[in-house]
């Protein structure tokens, strides 16, 4: 490990600074995301060098609508997550240690340290040059929270990024001020969950805060960092018109240029007891988030039959400038980071 560690070493304890929890983690203790622990007074990535989940994805498929777009991003995940939300798509990994403490509660470090070390070592070198064999544009921290392997994300950066390749943030948006400062340059889109406007959902279905997020929206966006939302609408948990309203007034007050995707909620581990989001509900908070202000507003996790509320349009002329169809690009208007027909400027990076 290259990165310096976003951790203060205190006397009795190790405190870490990456997330918004600031774990206190004594010796011999893992913090909340199960990863980040102190081994012998020392900081230990216990995931370092070694994602679990490893994938040439499309760029659409963060989702990220605005950024290098029809471009394939070289994506990776590790074990482990500093929040541990019902609905998670991803929990048999994001809730690895969490779910190894309760299979073997006496000795789950040992376990879950035997589940992380039957992953392929793939140090920073190897995860670039794996990205230079796909022709990937960027390297996409992604399918868990990359917050928690931070310091593993900046090692590849600082690689990749002398390579001409961007890097991706795939986030819960807990992540501190510090954290933040420490990605500037090194990475330069950011897809942030805005899972509900209330603090209530937060702490009962993701152990986490409301407001630490909504200053991870505004720092990304101030810092430069090419930020989109999603808001995965959930079934009478966080679907109503006006939560739906505040969010949108809340990004449009950050920025209204700055793309918000409203997704369906499948259910999935221990939110099995709620329905799919209907098409219907998608397209309504579409609107609402267009009445408040915001430009770019999508839909996703629908059937192809909806794919034109997936499709960028130019807010002066209407006119269609990406159109898609699932992960794929069949028509791309957009010149030199302007709109063809009328030359109006459309936020994004193109190219």
């Amino acid at each position: 490990m290259k990165a310096e560690p976003l951790v203060k070493k205190q006397e009795k304890y190790i405190e870490c600074y990456a997330c918004n929890h600031r774990c206190k983690i004594p010796e011999g203790r893992v913090g909340i995301c199960g990863v980040r622990a102190n081994k012998g007074g020392e900081f230990d990535l216990v995931v370092y060098g070694k994602p679990c989940a490893v994938w040439a994805d499309p760029i659409e498929k963060k989702p990220l609508f605005h950024f290098l777009p029809g471009s394939s991003s070289f994506s990776i995940g590790t074990y482990g997550c500093n929040f541990s939300c019902k609905h998670c798509q991803n929990w048999d990994i994001s809730q690895a240690p969490h779910d190894a403490k309760e299979k073997n509660p006496e000795k789950w470090r040992e376990y879950f340290a035997g589940i992380v070390e039957k992953c392929s070592t793939r140090m920073p070198e190897d995860v670039v040059s794996a990205a230079e064999r796909e022709n990937c544009k960027s390297i996409a921290f992604t399918y868990n929270e990359p917050t928690i392997f931070t310091e593993y994300a900046l090692d590849v950066m600082e690689i990749a990024r002398k390579k001409g390749m961007k890097g991706v943030y795939v986030t819960n948006g807990y992540e501190t001020k510090e954290c933040w400062e420490r990605l500037d340059g090194y990475i330069h889109a950011a897809n942030i969950d805005l899972k509900a406007y209330t603090d209530e959902f937060y702490r009962e279905i993701c152990n986490g805060r409301l407001e630490p997020v909504k200053e991870s929206i505004r720092i990304a966006n101030g810092m430069g960092i090419w930020t989109e939302v999603t808001t995965l609408v959930i079934p009478g948990e966080n679907d109503s018109d006006e939560e739906l309203k505040q969010i949108a007034e809340f990004l449009c007050s950050v920025d209204p240029e700055m793309p918000w995707h409203v997704t369906a909620f499948t259910p999935a581990y221990k939110m099995m007891d709620k329905s799919r989001t209907s098409p219907e509900t998608l397209v309504r908070a579409r609107e609402i988030g267009k009445q408040a202000g915001l430009k770019y507003v999508y839909c996703g996790n629908l059937p192809f039959s909806y794919a034109d509320y997936e499709k960028t349009s130019c807010p002066e002329c209407g006119k269609p400038l990406v159109t898609r169809t699932g992960f794929a690009i069949s028509e791309n208007n957009i010149q030199d980071g302007k709109c063809r027909f009328c030359g109006k400027e459309i936020s994004g990076v193109w190219e």
